[in-house]
């Protein structure tokens, strides 16, 4: 038995006792900087009332119909006194902030660090600034009472994909999630019932977990016709799962 046995190299058998200790505590003093990203966001979103997400394309420029759409959706909802949030950058992005801005109630960016393309736009009544990834999705989620997903790139399917996987796991509550561009999300959503539930992979109630609806109007007709039956705001029972993103 003991031939089979893996011989795991510990980390100061691998350099020196100096650079090993320095590298554990830079690790260490790093979780420190993740705790405080999710510090400032409690802190500064806690309060922000009802809210809806919207995540879409970095690339959509002003002069696409989706930005036109975004900012006058984000301007309905921002007038019927929802915050919109935003990842903070251009696009998509630009356009929810910017319709919210121009409306009643906050305009919300998540900003993120980014070697290219991530530039903060001006619209923000609330901005924050996240180096880590995991710790803005969970911001996205936790004060979230509606996702609007817009036509997108990896970074779109990223965050539609872990929203829908929490809510079909029970790790966070049920809440419209609303995907706008028939002509985008059709050809996705038809190999999802085809493939992913024709084969078994998800229930077929769980394809009931996302609607596709182009209008801005309808879109603020279908989150309010989902709260008709119950209260916008979480259960304690709810609250307290959401701990546990």
């Amino acid at each position: 038995m003991n031939e089979n046995r893996k011989n795991v190299t510990r980390l100061r058998q691998i350099m020196d006792k100096d650079k090993a200790t320095a590298l554990k505590a830079r690790e260490s003093w790093h979780m420190f900087t993740i705790m405080a990203e999710f510090i400032d966001s409690t802190e500064r979103l806690s309060n922000i009332g009802p809210a809806v997400t919207i995540f879409g394309s970095a690339r959509i420029k002003p002069d696409d119909p989706y930005y036109q759409s975004c900012v006058d959706l984000s301007r309905r909802l921002s007038d019927e006194g929802f915050a919109v949030v935003s990842g903070g950058g251009p696009g998509i992005m630009e356009a929810a902030n910017k319709g919210a801005y121009e409306g009643k109630s906050a305009s919300v960016g998540l900003n993120i660090e980014l070697p290219h393309e991530q530039k903060s736009n001006p619209w923000q009544n609330i901005s924050l600034t996240f180096r880590h990834f995991f710790a803005r999705k969970v911001a996205f989620v936790k004060y979230a009472d509606a996702y609007v997903v817009y036509p997108g790139g990896f970074g779109t399917m990223d965050e539609v994909s872990e929203v829908l996987t929490l809510m079909q796991t029970g790790k966070t509550r049920r809440i419209p999630v609303i995907l706008v561009g028939t002509t985008f999300w059709s050809g996705l959503l038809e190999w999802i019932k085809v493939q992913m539930a024709g084969n078994g992979m998800i229930a077929p109630e769980d394809l009931n977990l996302v609607q596709l609806i182009d209008e801005p109007a309808n879109i603020v007709d279908a989150i309010y016709a989902f709260y008709e039956e119950r209260n916008i705001e979480p259960s304690e029972e709810e609250r307290h799962r959401m701990l546990y993103l």
